[in-house]
């Protein structure tokens, strides 16, 4: 039922990269949608989940908001590291290293193989607890597909890179929920992922995205844009609870 069900995901993945694969000639809506998309996912959706689910502290926080801020930490050193840009007063290079945009690519095919497996973690439970996580993950996952095409195009990387980065996010819901089958993911550790690749995501949403949407059209449409893809997801969650 699981994986039936995590097909769903699948098809909605695909059908968010195909939106961002369409609209490449407005790319400043775009980055700025997918900016809000991003933001959305970690704040109303991936950062909550990661504090219910990892509900240790360390030293007086939970473990979820360590990781979140490890995470995006994590994704600042990476950035620079592959990209190798130096600061000058205060202003950075606007070079693009298409190793960036795979790196993130990647970490959200990863995302994407976890949200697979809570379906699967959620049947496991019951069939009520898994139909709710399921829709959860379907309709957000637009977001998973829209966002994945859009980082690893928005570095430089050619269409056909993008677009098998794409297929891969969309295939790894499948897999995800295929792969319960055989074991049982403690709860605390999907937490703790979730708020690491959350502070991955605001990192690359707030530092590289977004910036670069309002570089060459700071149009009042680009932050409606961003606006709207928020909204969209607080819009999911609400429906998903």
């Amino acid at each position: 039922m699981a994986v039936f069900v995590a097909l769903g995901a699948f098809l909605m993945t695909l059908f968010g990269g195909w939106v961002a694969l369409r609209v490449t000639d407005r790319r400043h809506l775009v980055l700025g949608l997918a900016g809000g998309l991003m933001l959305g996912v970690v704040g109303l959706d991936l950062l909550p989940e990661a504090l219910e689910a990892a509900g240790g502290e360390l030293f007086g926080v939970p473990q979820a908001l360590l990781l979140f801020v490890g995470g995006f930490l994590v994704a600042h050193l990476v950035e620079r590291l592959l990209a190798g840009r130096q600061a000058a007063h205060g202003a950075a290079s606007a070079e693009r290293v298409p190793q960036v945009g795979l790196t993130a690519a990647g970490a959200m095919v990863g995302h994407s193989l976890m949200d697979g497996i809570a379906i699967g973690a959620a049947f496991q439970v019951g069939e009520g607890m898994g139909t709710t996580v399921a829709l959860a993950v379907i309709t957000h996952d637009f977001a998973d597909g829209f966002n994945t095409y859009t980082l690893t195009s928005v570095y430089g990387n050619a269409r056909r890179k993008a677009v098998a980065m794409l297929v891969a996010d969309a295939l790894a819901p499948v897999a995800g929920a295929a792969s319960t089958l055989l074991f049982t993911l403690p709860e605390e550790l999907l937490g703790s992922y979730l708020g690491f690749f959350g502070g991955a995501l605001l990192y690359l949403a707030a530092a590289e995205i977004l910036p670069e949407a309002h570089h060459e059209h700071p149009a009042r449409s680009t932050l409606l844009c961003t606006v709207a893809g928020v909204a969209f997801i607080w819009l999911v969650v609400g429906i998903a609870h």
